[in-house]
């Protein structure tokens, strides 16, 4: 299949703290070796990675496969020469990926990009995560500098949102989209609620799942990460 698309260099220049993901996007690039499976993760130091697993890919002949996260990853994949495979065919020897906060504990807030079902759904499949991030990714507790983003189903809306309050929301805001009038639209077609909590407790991120409506939320409690960072 023959796609037309061009990276776009310079917005990776735009990037903030675009030094400091670099070195940790390399850092995680050199992971891979021939034959590996890899899980792609979505959002700014995800592509830096990308990009630096096909500078391999040029440079050294390295074979690898990727599953991606996102129909953006997907797209530079195919640009930078890395086939990409499927989750109903095989599964990933490791995956990458960058976090809005990363806690002491090496739990996470992620989705900001909106890719937080395949995003987990991909970790859970993987033996190995590395998280890349850079310094102002790290918290004390988590919800600092963010909202929880949770992906819902649009005809659910109400219903969440009240189910949401009953856990402990303070805030719950419907994500809009920047570029028209309405909300964003995943991937999958549904809607995004950003939500603050009163409290994160140990249970949260499934008690979010159980939800009826609810497809995924940004939430990571508890998985078996390896931080990366510079």
């Amino acid at each position: 299949m023959n796609w037309d698309v061009k990276l776009d260099m310079k917005w990776c220049n735009e990037i903030i703290n675009y030094e400091q993901k670099k070195i940790a996007a390399k850092r995680v690039a050199a992971i891979a070796k021939n034959g590996d499976i890899i899980g792609f993760g979505s959002g700014s130091t995800s592509y830096l990675t990308a990009l630096e697993i096909g500078e391999r890919v040029k440079r050294e002949g390295l074979n690898v496969l990727a599953i991606p996260t996102s129909s953006e990853i997907t797209m530079a994949c195919y640009d930078l020469g890395i086939p990409i495979v499927s989750l109903n065919n095989v599964r990933p020897d490791w995956y990458f990926d960058g976090a809005d906060e990363v806690d002491k504990y090496h739990n996470l807030i992620k989705g900001r990009g909106g890719c937080m079902f395949m995003e987990k759904l991909i970790m859970k499949c993987s033996p190995k995560t590395y998280i890349a991030v850079d310094n102002t990714k790290f918290v004390e507790k988590l919800g600092t500098n963010f909202s929880i983003p949770i992906e819902i189903n649009p005809n659910a809306l109400i219903y969440v949102k009240k189910e949401l309050n009953e856990l402990g929301s303070s805030e719950i805001s419907l994500r809009l989209a920047k570029a028209k009038d309405g909300p964003v639209i995943t991937e999958n077609a549904n809607f995004i609620l950003d939500v603050k909590f009163k409290e994160i407790y140990p249970k949260l991120e499934n008690d979010i799942k159980l939800v009826t409506g609810v497809i995924e939320s940004g939430l990571f409690l508890g998985y078996n990460i390896e931080v990366v960072t510079i």
